[in-house]
């Protein structure tokens, strides 16, 4: 499933791909797998990225559908 919240979040703090990787110590490409929904990141991870982007993880990662 994509991240399309995360990338809206991303977008919101215009940041690219590439910025928000380095804040969060991976590469661009797993950025890219994360919104894509190819990739499932640690929890470790999926906080350093609400951490960059101000976000709490329910407003990132929790699908209120499932």
């Amino acid at each position: 499933m994509k991240n399309l919240k995360m990338k809206a979040a991303r977008a919101g703090k215009d940041l690219s791909q590439e910025q928000l990787a380095a804040m969060c110590n991976v590469t661009r490409q797993t950025i890219s797998a994360i919104e894509k929904g190819d990739y499932n990141p640690t929890i470790n991870l999926c906080i350093a990225i609400c951490k960059a982007l101000d976000k709490t993880l329910d407003e990132l990662f929790w699908d209120p559908e499932t």
